[in-house]
């Protein structure tokens, strides 16, 4: 099967965009995790599934799938790439878009100059919304992680992420803890 693509990045999280309106696109997990590959494949974050809308009134579907094939709800930096992307490729000459996720309808805006905007909506902390197993709803949780403790924060806004306060940046620790954190069985869905 050939597709046409195109990749594209957005603060450092990059994307294989796929037009599903103008070409037949069909993929499985196995597929998707093969493209997804850095070395043997086209390499990215995140697949981004360009589809006509479900419902009229609304200008596109938009699929969102982890280079491990998972399907997830949304992605802020994708989306911005989206807008631009359906411009760009002559989808659409709107500079305001409505596109159908996973979670609901967003209103991605293209800004010109390379720059777009999303309002992703109101943010979610309540473990089950991410889902995160947690007893009781916290601001902090505590989670143990390789014979000790790593305090994070929780929050959705459309996909689940874990956050932690660290002192500097550039000398956390995040290729040692963020794979614990990132399949930790407290995050059943997996998390950012």
């Amino acid at each position: 099967m050939k597709l046409k693509f195109s990749k594209m990045h957005g603060l450092g999280n990059d994307f294989m965009v796929i037009d599903g309106v103008r070409q037949n696109v069909s993929l499985s997990p196995e597929q998707i995790r093969r493209l997804g590959h850095r070395q043997l494949g086209i390499g990215f974050d995140q697949l981004l599934l360009v589809e006509p809308p479900r419902e009229a009134g609304h200008d596109f579907r938009y699929r969102i799938f982890n280079n491990d094939g998972s399907e997830v709800e949304q992605c802020g930096n994708g989306s911005r790439c989206f807008v631009k992307f359906v411009r760009d490729a002559g989808l659409t000459d709107k500079s305001r878009i409505t596109v159908e996720t996973a979670r609901g309808v967003i209103a991605p805006e293209y800004l010109g100059d390379g720059l777009a905007r999303v309002d992703m909506g109101v943010p979610r902390f309540a473990p089950a919304d991410l889902p995160f197993l947690a007893e009781a709803e916290t601001l902090t949780y505590s989670l143990p992680l390789a014979g000790r403790a790593c305090e994070i924060g929780i929050v959705s806004m459309g996909n689940p992420h874990a956050v932690q306060r660290v002192d500097d940046v550039d000398s956390a620790p995040v290729a040692e803890i963020g794979p614990l954190v990132e399949g930790h069985s407290w995050f059943p869905q997996r998390v950012n």
